[in-house]
């Protein structure tokens, strides 16, 4: 049985719109450190589920405020935040904010050399169905992300029964253009959802004149993408050095036919019942 059986599924429920943002600390372009301004944009998205990256938790040079839980109050929603790094008070990592019902399924360090890198792996249920939600900060050189890529691939995470076996969305900064080995790695086994849609796909960093696809969406078979956005406005602009990108998800035409098969079945069992 589900941990959340009683979560009421809903027919109304259609899209899941995720968003992937490195938050730079909450410091922007203009060197201003304002976690309200990275709140305000990520609320003009409407996502219900945000991954974020480089949040700074207790440090000195941010105000030793809790980013994480900051920026989630300001949203109305839970943030779980795991440290990359973490050295005596002070933290510096990744988090996964959303008011769906969620599990904690795995958090923890990736092989890495020089600055750590991390990754955190949520359950969430969404339209009655457990969604598998993995956030990541990969590394700077090409050989510590291949590492990273093949560790979470690996039996601990992506290979683990619990996630290949239900819907996956995998996203973060992977400071990996598309042609690169670890970006390829991923669409081995996923989809690239700015590749899913008629719109050409388009670059995250720098954020004033962006040029490189650092920051991804990737989602499984069970999904397709109805639209997907880099947010270009000038408060976006400001905020960070990386853009937001936002996938807007909907079921695959195959998993939609197999739920409404279900439900069909599911009201004529309750028929013969009455």
């Amino acid at each position: 049985m589900s941990a959340f059986a009683d979560f009421a599924p809903t027919t109304d429920v259609r899209y899941l719109k995720i968003l992937t943002y490195n938050v730079h600390s909450c410091i922007g372009t203009d060197r201003r450190l304002d976690p309200g301004r990275i709140a305000d944009t990520i609320a003009r998205c409407g996502a219900d589920l945000i991954a974020l990256q480089e949040l700074d938790v207790g440090r000195k040079r941010t105000g030793g405020i809790d980013q994480a839980h900051t920026i989630a109050g300001l949203l109305k929603m839970e943030a779980h935040f795991h440290p990359a790094l973490h050295v005596e008070e002070e933290k510096y990592g990744d988090a996964i904010l959303t008011a769906l019902p969620t599990r904690l399924m795995r958090a923890g360090p990736l092989p890495s050399v020089g600055e750590t890198r991390g990754a955190i792996w949520l359950q969430v249920d969404w339209d009655g169905r457990l969604v598998n939600v993995l956030n990541t900060h990969l590394g700077l050189r090409n050989i510590d992300r291949i590492k990273q890529v093949t560790t979470l691939l690996g039996d601990d995470w992506i290979g683990n029964s619990e996630f290949h076996t239900e819907p996956s969305i995998v996203c973060g900064d992977l400071n990996a253009i598309p042609s690169s080995p670890a970006y390829r790695l991923l669409t081995n086994r996923f989809a690239d959802t700015q590749r899913l849609t008629a719109g050409k796909p388009r670059p995250t960093f720098p954020s004033r004149f962006p040029l490189l696809r650092l920051d991804h969406i990737f989602v499984s078979r069970h999904f397709d993408a109805a639209s997907t956005e880099v947010m270009r406005d000038p408060l976006s602009r400001r905020a960070s050095d990386h853009l937001p990108l936002m996938a807007k998800l909907k079921w695959s035409s195959r998993v939609a036919a197999q739920r409404s098969a279900d439900l069909i079945d599911t009201y004529a069992q309750a028929g013969r019942e009455v």
